[in-house]
Order: structure tokens, then sequence, then C-alpha cells
């Protein structure tokens, strides 16, 4: 089970109180786990990526073992911590503005 750590306005539409845990089958990618949670909560569907590119929504983060992992290759492995869910994967809103 791999743990995700959702923004609050996130847990809300998804109707969490917290983190969730995601079933993936096969390689835990950033790929399989969004397509996974997308699954499990379709509400969520285009809010962290774009539903016709699947490319990450701007100013959408997601950490893995202090790392940010946005910028690397969706189908790349997650770290083993973050695979065997001993540490989350978190999914930060970043905020911009002057």
């Amino acid at each position: 089970m791999i743990r995700l750590i959702l923004p609050a306005h996130l847990r809300t539409l998804a109707g969490v109180g917290g983190g969730v845990e995601i079933e993936v089958g096969g390689e835990a990618t950033l790929r399989s786990v969004l397509d996974a949670l997308e699954a499990r909560y379709p509400m969520l569907r285009g809010t962290l990526r774009d539903q016709v590119t699947g490319e990450r929504r701007p100013y959408v983060r997601f950490f893995a073992c202090g790392e940010d992992v946005s910028h690397q290759s969706p189908d790349g492995p997650l770290p083993e911590a973050v695979a065997s869910g001993a540490e989350p994967l978190l999914l930060v809103g970043a905020i911009a503005g002057g």
C-alpha cells in the first residue's frame, strides 16, 4: 500500500479526513499511483494532471522521501520507502505570488 498525503482542498473534494492508502499493481511509479488514486477517487481527475495530456498541473508538486519528484519521469520508479508504504508520497499545491 502506498500512503498519500493530499492537500486540504483535495481531501475535502475526495471526502477523506486525512491521508489515503492506494494499492498499485506492478511497479510503483508516479503515473501508476496517480492512475490508482484517480480510479479510486474519480472526483480528483483533472486536479493533479491534465486529463488529455497526462501532464502535471502547474503549481502541483510531488515529494517522495523529502525530494521533489515533480519533474522526474512519471514512469520512473518511486523510492522503495514510498513503494513499501514506509514513507508517504506528498502531493502539495505550490503557492506563488508577490
